[in-house]
This record gives structure tokens, sequence and C-alpha cells, in this order.
């Protein structure tokens, strides 16, 4: 009994052993697996902490604000938001005929009230509606109606709330120059688009496509432009983009019908007649006349014309992507029986700017008027990134950041912080410590589970392998560990880059409704060469330049065909090498604007263009880049002395805009006779003798205005050595002497200063 009792107690007492034993490693479990999960969270907080700082420096270095909205419009706006769709605007073009139109820019229109100095395309914008209180996403689909010397216009606005198309309308007093916004003229509770507006027996008559419901309406003005109402279906048929035609008494229906078995969308043309407009109709007997290659220009780009008594119809090129181009067709044979057409030469004036011209990419749409005058007015809508472009940059981004993560859980491999793919305890039959119901529940649920726990262990033999693979304190593997970290950070960037950085397309900033054009002006010679050779490529696809010309001070001009140019460029060979040439009077530059910028400094487009819209905004000032501050001891300093100083009262005309007619005149005035010899004298100073200048025009008023560039902005004569001002201290020393000779000519600017800041737009800071 005693020995029963003793052997019994010695199998308890070796129970609680184990017991005891199995508690203790069950805790060191449990400690060690905290330990693992604190170091996990902080390489993984440390390391995403980091490559968000990277993303956000790079966003905020390459980026401008503005990005992700078109037009630049405020950013409390609902309008103007990246669309899917697109970011269609309407130009227009003049010319003899409906085969010789020029955009409106080349024909020099000139408006005050905006100094638009000229008118450039697009006329409207996202921006022109979402400004007047209208927000819009994009602007397409012109319709243009005459009434004596008033142009209405009607075309889709995608609304940013109910992402839909409504039909909006503008008016234009001054033959499509200037477009006052009218409002919505029709908005029903689905999507409507390229609004075929029509006189049929005294009355105004629209016919917008309303595919979405199936049917075709027709509807009538009651007070015109902006109230409208249903007057037929006329077909139930879910048609898009349809026209109509009055041929030999008879009107024809043209468009196309996606729904209909074996329809090849974009790619199918069908055909309709009636005696009347409001119908009955009859389908053409030849339909489909088109069920087949997109890029044939079987659907409708807009409304068909009469020209020199034959018949065009207007198709859209959808072949490489949607509205990638229009087409014309001259109608040949147009009857109940048959139909035949043959396309014709037809294009625009072609933009090579790509991206940053806002027909660079499509123009899908086209209607033509004769005006009163003779004069043929066609308005095109055009854009600058393709269809689907929105949804394209966002998954490739958030591809790109997935794949940044996979870069970091693979450091964790590498490094010993994360050591397995798939958590243990669902992969392991036994492991220390105490089993849970998730794995009983497992363990019991048959053969499925088995295999996935041998997958699952399988994939834990990855990080050992690669640390066998790759050993991170050798040599080899501090080098690869490294080059993991950049191909991190590279998709980082790359991912940001889609998600946030837009199209990439550079936009011009509107000034009251218009956009407009400057002459871009650099004064160079042989030796400069190359710098003249990428200052050409780069600034010509900026969207505001019009021309470039190129002031050639010293030795054998190059060949045009050597510049790399999407703008006209002009050299003018100077007969002696004076930086007075820069200011010379030039009766062939056709833009109030003048940018003289030089050869050695590259920019951003976007620092341009901001640079062009505050001159808009102050055309009597001299607008630049570079500040400086001189006080009364009359020493050039550089800028740092002007923020030390917190004011400026000169810019460099190294980068700066001006008013051609006034800084030229004034310049090569007799009054500026005495500070041009000074200029040849010490070769240098001709942009401090054209500030004193503007200074003494202005009186007391404000003669220069700054906008700070960007810091991408780059000197090339560093990388050179062929800079006129290489010495530095020399350089300082003439410029010092030129501030003392300006002054005692045409009065000191010691006593003015303008504060950084002072303007709401912000770019002065």
């Amino acid at each position: 009994m005693m020995e029963e009792t003793t052997e019994n107690a010695g199998k308890i007492s070796s129970h609680k052993n184990v017991a005891a034993s199995g508690h203790n490693h069950h805790n060191r479990y449990k400690y060690l697996s905290n330990y693992g999960a604190g170091r996990r969270f902080l390489f993984f907080a440390s390391c995403f902490g980091f490559y968000a700082l990277v993303a956000a420096t790079y966003a905020w270095f390459v980026f401008p604000p503005h990005i992700g909205r078109t037009d630049h419009v405020s950013s409390s706006s609902l309008g103007c938001r990246e669309d899917n769709e697109g970011s269609w605007s309407i130009g227009v073009f003049y010319g003899d005929s409906p085969f010789s139109l020029k955009p409106i820019e080349t024909i020099n229109v000139w408006r005050n009230e905006s100094r638009a100095w000229p008118v450039a395309n697009p006329v409207i914008t996202c921006a022109s509606f979402t400004n007047a209180g209208l927000p819009s996403n994009f602007v397409a689909d012109p319709f243009l109606y005459v009434q004596g010397d008033t142009l209405y216009l009607f075309f889709e606005t995608k609304s940013p709330i109910t992402m839909q198309g409504d039909i909006g309308v503008a008016k234009s007093i001054d033959k499509g120059a200037t477009w006052e916004p009218l409002g919505i003229a029709l908005d029903e509770a689905w999507h409507l688009s390229f609004p075929f507006v029509f006189n049929y027996n005294g009355e105004i008559y629209m016919m917008p496509e309303s595919n979405e419901i199936g049917q075709l309406n027709i509807y009538r003005a009651v007070n015109f432009p902006l109230s409208w109402k249903l007057e037929k279906v006329v077909l139930k048929k879910p048609l898009v983009d349809s026209t109509l035609i009055h041929h030999e008494g008879i009107y024809w229906l043209f468009g196309s019908d996606h729904s209909s078995f074996g329809a090849k969308k974009n790619g199918q043309l069908e055909i309709w007649y009636s005696s009347s407009p409001l119908g009955t109709w009859k389908p053409h007997k030849k339909n489909p006349i088109y069920n087949g290659n997109r890029s044939v220009g079987a659907r409708n780009g807009g409304r068909a014309f009469l020209y020199d008594g034959n018949l065009y119809r207007v198709g859209q090129d959808c072949g490489e992507n949607y509205g990638k181009r229009i087409r014309v067709f001259k109608i040949e044979v147009l009857s109940k029986e048959e139909y035949r057409e043959v396309e014709v030469p037809f294009s625009f004036e072609a933009s090579h700017k790509g991206k940053n011209s806002w027909n660079g990419v499509r123009q899908h749409h086209f209607d033509v008027k004769q005006l009163s005058s003779g004069e043929f007015i066609g308005l095109v809508d055009g854009d600058r990134v393709t269809s689907g472009d929105l949804f394209h940059r966002v998954i490739l981004g958030y591809a790109s950041l997935a794949a940044a993560i996979s870069v970091v859980i693979l450091l964790g491999f590498l490094l010993g912080v994360v050591n397995c793919i798939v958590p243990s305890t669902w992969c392991m039959n036994y492991y220390a410590g105490k089993r849970t119901d998730a794995l009983l529940n497992l363990e019991t649920a048959g053969l499925f589970s088995e295999k996935l726990r041998r997958i699952g262990s399988r994939l834990n033999r990855v990080p050992p392998f690669l640390r066998g693979f790759v050993k991170p304190n050798s040599s080899m593997g501090k080098f690869t560990l490294g080059v993991i970290v950049l191909v991190g950070l590279l998709l980082t960037c790359v991912g940001v880059r889609y998600i946030y950085g837009g199209s990439g397309a550079i936009e011009p900033y509107p000034f009251k409704g218009h956009l407009s054009q400057f002459t871009l002006a650099t004064m160079t010679y042989d030796a400069r060469l190359w710098n003249l050779k990428m200052y050409v490529k780069r600034y010509s696809r900026c969207p505001s330049v019009k021309e470039i010309v190129v002031i050639w001070n010293k030795g054998p001009p190059p060949e045009l065909t050597e510049l790399d140019s999407a703008v006209p460029v002009r050299i003018r060979v100077q007969k002696q090498n004076s930086l007075n040439n820069r200011f010379e009077i030039d009766p062939l530059i056709k833009t109030r604007a003048v940018l003289e910028l030089d050869d050695d400094i590259m920019m951003p487009c976007d620092d341009i263009e901001k640079g062009f819209r505050v001159w808009r905004e102050h055309p009597e000032r001299l607008v630049g880049f570079y500040p400086r501050f001189v006080d009364k001891t009359m020493t050039y300093s550089a800028e740092k002395f002007a923020r030390s100083h917190k004011g400026y009262n000169m810019i460099l005309t190294g980068a700066a805009f001006m008013d051609v007619r006034f800084a030229f005149d004034m310049y090569q005035s007799d009054k500026a006779k005495l500070g041009r010899e000074f200029v040849d004298e010490q070769f240098n100073c001709e942009d401090i003798l054209l500030n004193f200048l503007y200074a003494n025009a202005s009186g007391s008023g404000k003669a220069v205005e700054y906008v700070r560039p960007s810091l991408v902005t780059i000197d090339t004569s560093k990388f050179s050595g062929v800079a006129i001002s290489g010495n530095t201290n020399q350089h300082y020393r003439k410029r010092s002497k030129c501030l003392q000779r300006f002054s005692d000519l045409y009065g000191s600017l010691a006593d003015r200063r303008w504060e950084f800041g002072g303007r709401k737009d912000g770019w002065d800071l």
C-alpha cells in the first residue's frame, strides 16, 4: 500500500515537472514571439516611414501643386478634375474654305481685356464653365448655331457631380475669339452628348445622343438657347453620334448602333431616311454601311457640310484609341438603294508639342460654318491624353507600390527579421506551446488542410534559402542589399509618379478666360551651340511658346535643320557682337510678350507658364525669376542679399518677360544712348540698364515682378566653361560700376523695395 502510494506520488510529481517544463517553455516561446513581433514592427515601420518620406519629398520636389487638375482652376472648385474619359477642350479655326482652316493664334487676333496678344486655342475649356459657376471636367462635341453676327456653341460638358454629360451653351459676338458661358441648355437623368442643333419649319431643334436609355430624342427650343422641351422620340434605338443631312428633299439620319448583334464598336454606321426629321424613319437598304475596322471613320465626328456643290461627312478614326483623329469623306452617291463615299485629304495644322498641346494626342469632332463675311469658322475638340489614361496610371501606380512593399519584405527575409512567409501555426503539425482552436480545426479538416500546411511549410523555407544565397555581412551582400533598397525607392517614386503626378502634360495658365502666346528670345554665339540645341528642344515644347528668336552674336550660325524644334525658329545674325543686341527692335516679332531667357538656363516649362501668367496680369512690369536688391552702397550682390533684406528692386533679364514694344523702344531710345555705350564698354550690364529704364518710366509705381523658379532649375554654363560671367568677383565689380553709372544717369534704385510674398498666388515667396 505504501509502495503504491509512493509510486503514485512519483507519477504525480513527474507529471507536475513535465507540466512545469511545458509551462516554462510556453512562456519562453511567448516572450520570443513578442520580441520577434516587436522587431518586425520596428523594421517595417522604419522601412515604410523612410519610403514614405522619400515619396513625399519626391512629390513636393517634382510636381507642381496643381497636378491632378486641369486648367489650374481654384483648388476649392469642383471642376476640372482628372477624368478617365480625357481632358477635352474646344478650339476655333478660320479659313477661306473648310479645307484651309488655321488655328486662331496664326491669324493674330488680339484682345486687350484679357491681355491675350494674341488669343490662342483652346477658347473653351473646363475652366471656362467651372469659373462661371458651372463645374465641368471637360467640354467636347461642339456644334455651332449662327444667328446674324452672334454665334452660339452647344457642347457636351462632363459634370464632376453626377459624372454624366450635360449640354452646355456659350455665346460669342466677336466671331468666336471670346465665349461667354450661358449655362446648361439640357440636363437629363441620363448621359447626353453630341448636341446636333438644326432648324426645321421655323423652329430650332436639338438631337443629342441619349443611347444610355436606348432611344433617340429630339427637343424643341422653348426659349432659345437655354430652355428646351422634348418634342418626340424619333427612334427606339441606342444610336451614338447621330447627325442629319437634308439632301434632295429627303432627310437622312446617320448614326451608329453598337448594341446590335455583331456590331463592331466605333466601326459601325447605319443610315435611315424620312420626309421629316421627326420621322417616321426607314432603314437604308445597305445597312450597316460599315461594320468593321474602327480606323475607317465609320463613327460620326460632327455635322456633315456642303462645300462647292459637294456633300461631305465627318467621321472619327478610333483605330489607335477612341477619337484619335478626324476624317472627312466626300459623299458621291446617297439614295434609298445606294450609298458611296470616298475619303478626301483633310488635316489641321499639326502641333509637335505632344501632351503639352491641347489637341496633341486626339481630335474627334469638327463642325464648320460659313459666316456672313464669307469666311469659314471651324470648331474642333482636342485632348492631350488618351481615353483611359487615368485608370491605366492608377493601376500602374498601385502595382509599383505593391512591388515596393514586396521589396521591403524581401529585405526582412535577408536581414533575418522575417523568418516565415506563412505563420507557423498555420502550417506545422506540432510546435512548442499550446494548440489553438483554429489549429485543431485545421488538423481535422482532412486532406485539404494537410496540403495547405505542406505548401506553407515549403514557402517558409524561402527566407533561410535567401539568407544562404545572400550573406548580409559580406561586401557582396551589403552591395546586394543596397541595390534592393534603391529598387524599392525607385518603385516607390514610380508609384507616386503614376498616382499623383498627373498625365505628364504641362498646361498653360489662362487669364480672364483666354490663353495666349509669347516669343522666346535668346542671345548666343558659336561656342555655345550645344547649349542652344538643348535649349531649343526643351523650350519649344512649352505650351505658350509661339516662336524662338536666336540672336546670333558671333561666329557662323547653325543650320535650322540642326535644331530639334516644335515651333518656328528664326536666327537673327548680328553685325556687331554687342549685348545691346538683346533688346534690338525686331518688327518680325508677332507677339506682345517676349521672354528673354539665357541659353544656359534650364527650368521647367511650368515655371515659364507661371511667369507668363503673371506678366499678363502686369504687362507694364518686368517679370522674371532672378531678383536682386540694390542699396545705397551701389554694390552688386547675389539673390541672398535680397533675401536678407526681405525685398527686391531689380529683376535680371537673363530670364524675364517684357512688353516688346515698351521695353525695346525704351532701350533703343536716345535717352538710353549713354547707357548703351557704357554696356558696350563693359561688355556687361544690359539687364541692369533695362531695370533702370523701367524704374524711371514707372515713376513711383512698381516696375518689376518676381516669380520664384522651382528647385530643379539648372545653369548649364557651369558645365560648359563658356559663361560670360565665369569670374564671379570680376563680374560683380563690373556690375557695381554699372550701378553707380546708371544711378548718375537715371536715378537711384535704392529708395525702392518690393517685399517677397506680396501676391495672392504665392509664386513670389
